[in-house]
């Protein structure tokens, strides 16, 4: 999958098709099969070197949201798969069910993400990680647990976003690995100003972007990413049942051991689909200037 490629004059509202990019190319896997054996099938894909003490970082989802990756799915995934692995979550900055390890433990709960441990990673404090040529950032600050890990299963359900365009799997650790109060708002608020979300939108695709470098790297080799596009509404999980109705047709799961690969397939599959399918999502991404994930990524 060869990655996008900013055209001179535009930024993140411009999508690059397939035949304008330059680059080199990824493998990506591709299934239909949105169920439980689909999804053990893509990570089956990309598993090599998932080794030793292993993080599934997913987006667990405000309390009763309707579009999470199933729960079913993840437990069937761990038992037979990934015995001994943790869901590893952050605390949020904004306000609501999560922005406590308190509140955060009790949503859990509510949403059922009982059949395996949740390491809430910021709950004992931060880390700061390097970020390695970065126009931002020269570190990012992330949930201090995230070091007590080997390896990192980033498990994402693909969607809109208010603010990102779309979340694929550089939003859920770019924000998601990011601790609540100091790495969270180093993306969010370069002002230093009370308005939490005060920031360009190109500026924080790239804030986001660099501080999933910082996980990325951290990684090395040990990180693989699957993408679920199943229930994508406009709306981030983060929206709860006050999500958007989802009106996107379901389409599959995609993997990689490239980050940047899975999201551009992802975006590649929405952009595919007929005007009337993809309508809704594709203004969602292009008025958020979410495309420059992409381009930045690269």
């Amino acid at each position: 999958m060869s990655c996008c490629e900013p055209v001179p004059g535009t930024g993140g509202e411009h999508y690059v098709p397939y035949a304008e990019r330059t680059g080199a190319e990824s493998v990506v896997y591709f299934t239909r099969d949105l169920s439980a054996a689909g999804l053990r099938k893509a990570f089956e894909k990309v598993s090599a070197n998932i080794t030793g003490k292993v993080a599934i970082k997913l987006h667990s989802g405000e309390q009763h949201g309707p579009n999470i990756v199933p729960r079913p799915w993840v437990q069937e995934l761990i038992e037979k798969d990934l015995p001994g692995a943790a869901i590893v979550e952050t605390n949020t900055y904004y306000e609501g069910d999560r922005d406590t390890t308190e509140k955060h433990r009790k949503t859990l709960e509510v949403n059922g993400w009982t059949f395996c441990p949740v390491d809430i990673m910021d709950e004992e404090g931060t880390v700061m990680l390097p970020v390695k040529g970065g126009k931002w950032f020269t570190e990012m600050s992330v949930g201090s647990h995230e070091l007590n890990y080997d390896s990192m299963f980033v498990l994402t359900h693909f969607k809109g976003h208010l603010m990102g365009g779309f979340g694929g799997s550089n939003k859920n650790i770019g924000i998601g690995c990011a601790d609540a109060h100091i790495g969270k708002k180093m993306i969010h608020n370069a002002r230093d100003t009370d308005n939490i979300w005060d920031i360009s939108q190109e500026e924080l695709m790239e804030r986001m972007t660099e501080s999933t470098k910082a996980t990325v790297d951290h990684f090395g080799g040990h990180i693989s990413f699957v993408n679920v596009l199943r229930n994508m509404s406009v709306s981030c999980d983060c929206e709860g049942v006050a999500a958007q109705p989802v009106v996107t047709p379901n389409i599959g799961i995609v993997a990689s051991l490239d980050i940047l690969a899975a999201d551009q397939a992802s975006v590649d599959l929405v952009y595919a689909m007929k005007e009337e399918d993809h309508h809704d999502l594709v203004e969602r991404i292009e008025t958020r200037h979410g495309l420059r994930q992409l381009s930045y990524m690269k």
